[in-house]
């Protein structure tokens, strides 16, 4: 009997050549930028979230902390863990494009791309269980975890495409009343957490069917950081893909290591993406106006940011727990 859940055989491929093993592994990008410990917390996770062999390609943007030569010198057979391979994009080339480094090093022949921060833990059997998802819908593109913060809080990763007025509302109210109905419709705040279709899911771990990634050709490398998966999210939907959110997967994500070095370049990294996502739905030449507007109020937001860490925090997580997932022990 078929596999449900192994992947279609890449274009070209001999029939049945997936069980042979290239299109059986996992291929997981790691873009790094002096990511420290938190590296090696996640590589020691990954043992434990499959069964399927993986090769591990850490797209580096410029680390100086010696934390991605220690992990590209450790020793699979000795650790019992993956194959590590180092690449570097040879500058800090920002997220997306050296995700698309990183995809684009793994070869062909492998299905299964899971794209990831290096400040993810990943949870038992958790990419098992995003692939064991792929069977069940074979229409989707991407599959996204459930994302709990250290002390166990539910992050909302699996959100709704913003609309011009949820997002207006969000970034203007979140940061002080993240209550707003306009951030709840976002963030789907209120949703439980079942496994459904989502606008986009977070780029911290996204497993995508490598089909579907060539199919878009990657991330948009026009955006350095932030909005990224957003954009993605949306072209796989108009190219006939879903996006499936699948919370039997666990992970842990300790976040913000990158943004914590540089938070007022962050800051304005953030709202340069808003923009460029924003406006880029509203490209007619009579839209000008509300392009302006827009580019006006992020740039006062992104002011406000870089003066208050408040603002800058954003819109705080609801206290949303969940219990062990049916795995754990």
């Amino acid at each position: 009997m078929t596999d449900p859940t192994a992947p279609a055989p890449p274009p070209g491929a001999r029939a049945g050549e997936h069980a042979a093993g290239p299109a059986d592994r996992v291929g997981i990008v790691v873009v790094t930028y002096s990511p420290g410990e938190s590296l090696t917390a996640f590589l020691d996770s990954v043992p434990g979230a499959t069964s399927r062999p993986v090769t591990v390609v850490m797209a580096d943007n410029g680390s100086t902390d010696g934390s991605v030569e220690r992990a590209a010198a450790r020793d699979a057979d000795a650790t019992g863990g993956p194959e590590v391979r180092l690449l570097r994009t040879g500058g800090n080339l920002g997220y997306g494009r050296a995700a698309n480094a990183g995809v684009a090093d793994l070869g062909p022949a492998v299905a299964w791309v899971m794209v990831v921060n290096p400040d993810v833990v990943l949870g038992p059997g958790s990419v098992d269980e995003l692939i064991a998802a792929a069977g069940r819908h074979p229409d989707a593109g991407a599959f996204g975890p459930l994302i709990t913060t250290e002390d166990g809080v539910v992050y909302p990763s699996a959100r709704a495409l913003p609309s011009l007025v949820a997002g207006v509302g969000h970034a203007a109210l979140g940061w002080w009343r993240p209550s707003n109905p306009w951030t709840r419709s976002y963030r789907l705040d209120r949703a439980e957490p079942v496994e459904r279709t989502a606008g986009w899911l977070s780029g911290s771990c996204l497993l995508l069917r490598r089909e579907s990634f060539a199919a878009v050709d990657g991330f948009d490398p026009g955006y350095f950081m932030y909005f990224e998966d957003v954009d993605l999210g949306e072209r796989l939907a108009r190219a006939g893909w879903r996006n499936v959110y699948v919370p039997s997967a666990r992970v842990v994500h300790t976040g913000g290591h990158a943004t914590e070095k540089a938070p007022a370049l962050m800051a304005d990294a953030h709202h340069r993406s808003a923009y460029r996502y924003l406006s880029r739905r509203y490209p007619a030449r009579w839209q000008a106006p509300l392009r302006l507007v827009l580019r006006a109020g992020l740039a006062l937001r992104a002011f406000l940011s870089r003066r208050s860490a408040t603002v800058a925090g954003g819109a705080a997580l609801p206290d949303r727990r969940v219990g062990p997932a049916s795995g754990d022990r």
